[in-house]
C-alpha cells in the first residue's frame, strides 16, 4: 500500500521536516507501506482556487506541478499529515493544499502527527479531523502529538526519548494500516461515490 506522508508547514525555520523525518523512519521500519513524502514547501499552489467544484475535479487543465501532486495524492492509500498548530488551529498551507484536491482524500484513512506549544498541536489536529470528515475521508482514532516540541529532539533531529513516541507511532500504523486495507477493497470492490 501506498502512504503519503505530507509536512505540513511552509514556514521558514520549521521544524515540520524534522518531525518527518522521524515518522517516515518508523514507517520504513514498520514495513507495511511505500512512502511518498509530500513537501508542501515544496509544492506551490496558486493562490486563487478555481470557481467551482468542477474545475478542481479536472485535473488535467492544471499546470504540470499541480497534475503531479494530484496524481501522487490519487495514488495514495492512506496519509499522514504532519502539522504544527498555528493560532489554535492548522497551517493554512495546508488547508489550501486540501480545497485544491478535494476528491483525492475520498475513502481513503488519515492519520495525524501534530506538534506544538503546551498542547502538542491538538487543537490543530481535532480541526482537521473536521476537515477531512467532510471530504468523505476516515482519520483514525490514534495519533502521535509533541508538546513542546523543539525539546523533544536532539540537535541531529533524534528523539531524545524515543521509547513512547516510537511505540504510538507502532500502533497508529497497525491501526492505520488496517483502515488502508479495508477501505482499499472496498473502493476496488465498490468505487466510493461522495
Amino acid at each position: 500500500m501506498k502512504l503519503a506522508v505530507i509536512t505540513a508547514s511552509v514556514r521558514e525555520g520549521r521544524y515540520g521536516p524534522t518531525v518527518t523525518r522521524w515518522f517516515t523512519e518508523q514507517a520504513d521500519r514498520h514495513g507495511l507501506f511505500d512512502l511518498d513524502v509530500i513537501d508542501l514547501a515544496e509544492t506551490p499552489l496558486p493562490a486563487a482556487l478555481p470557481p467551482s467544484f468542477e474545475d478542481l475535479a479536472d485535473v488535467d487543465g492544471r499546470p504540470e506541478g499541480l497534475r503531479r501532486l494530484a496524481a501522487r495524492l490519487a495514488g495514495a492509500d492512506a496519509f499522514v499529515v504532519v502539522t504544527p498548530e498555528y493560532n489554535h488551529s492548522f497551517p493554512a498551507s495546508l488547508k489550501h493544499a486540501i480545497d485544491w484536491h478535494p476528491v483525492q482524500w475520498a475513502a481513503k484513512a488519515v492519520a495525524l502527527v501534530s506538534y506544538g506549544g503546551q498542547g502538542g498541536g491538538l487543537r490543530a489536529a481535532e480541526h482537521l479531523r473536521q476537515v477531512f470528515g467532510e471530504l468523505h475521508a476516515v482519520t483514525i482514532r490514534n495519533w502521535i502529538s509533541f508538546d513542546q516540541h523543539w525539546t523533544r529532539f536532539d540537535a541531529e533531529g533524534r528523539l531524545v526519548d524515543p521509547e513512547g513516541p516510537d511505540g504510538a507511532a507502532k500502533a497508529m500504523l497497525d491501526q492505520l494500516g488496517w483502515w488502508s486495507r479495508v477501505l482499499r477493497d472496498a473502493r476496488l470492490t465498490t468505487p466510493y461515490q461522495a
